[in-house]
């Protein structure tokens, strides 16, 4: 069963057309994965998936149900948590307050049970030592920590990440693909946009890659990659 399905969804600025008649299924447990050149519409789709941004043609379905006009806030609470390219902690407060926040306002957690999902999300993303911090002074390793902690915190069953493997070492991506493996064990559907290949591919299912908006390949890992168009667009290769 799909968890979420998108139908011919498109998206235009003026002249310009960024998502462009995307239709794609995500099975329940599934992790997908998203490829695409910068520009190609990949942020975009998670906005129309979250509902940060209207579409202007199409229809998401969530859990079997039509969400396009659903308002972010809303989606959030029916289960869809994400995370952001850039991270946008609240800055004066601790890390623990900004993950009550969320289990409050994203998830609609009464505060006796918010404050029990924060310390357990504290526990399993490695943000216990910097709970009283403010998240305005993390690290960057620990303020994408924190962005995955505040989507957690609201108890997604569709998980976004928009590059949260952007801009980490080498090791810092390979801790952060363990704790992404942890969070698909418990059954968690995960979409996941990303620029480092090799840590998507350790735990994709699926890929999807687009180009101009348009879908360009599905399917398979390995298959997905080995795709003459996908080399020659994504990657560069003359096939």
């Amino acid at each position: 069963m799909s968890l979420l399905a998108l139908h011919g969804v498109s998206k235009s600025y003026g002249a310009l057309r960024v998502t462009d008649g995307v239709s794609l299924a995500v099975a329940e447990g599934e992790t997908l994965g998203i490829l695409g050149p910068n520009g190609a519409g990949k942020t975009t789709l998670f906005n129309l998936i979250s509902g940060d941004v209207r579409v202007d043609a199409g229809r998401v379905e969530y859990a079997g149900r039509d969400v396009t006009a659903l308002a972010p806030h809303q989606r959030c609470r029916a289960g869809i948590g994400r995370s952001y390219q850039v991270p946008q902690p609240f800055g004066a407060m601790t890390v623990f307050e900004n993950l009550v926040t969320a289990a409050c306002f994203g998830g609609r957690q009464a505060e006796r049970e918010a404050w029990h999902t924060a310390q357990e999300v504290l526990q399993e993303t490695g943000l216990m030592p910097h709970a009283n911090k403010p998240a305005g002074g993390l690290t960057l390793l620990n303020r994408k920590r924190l962005e995955l902690a505040r989507a957690l915190a609201t108890r997604p069953k569709l998980l976004l990440l928009d590059e949260i493997a952007g801009g980490l070492t080498e090791h810092e991506a390979s801790e952060l693909v363990s704790e992404l493996r942890r969070i698909k064990a418990r059954g968690i559907t995960m979409i996941w946009i990303e620029h480092v290949v090799h840590a998507l591919l350790s735990i994709a299912d699926r890929l999807f890659v687009i180009d101009f908006g348009r879908k360009l390949a599905e399917g398979a890992p390995q298959a997905v990659m080995q795709d003459e168009a996908v080399r020659r667009v994504y990657m560069g290769v003359e096939a």
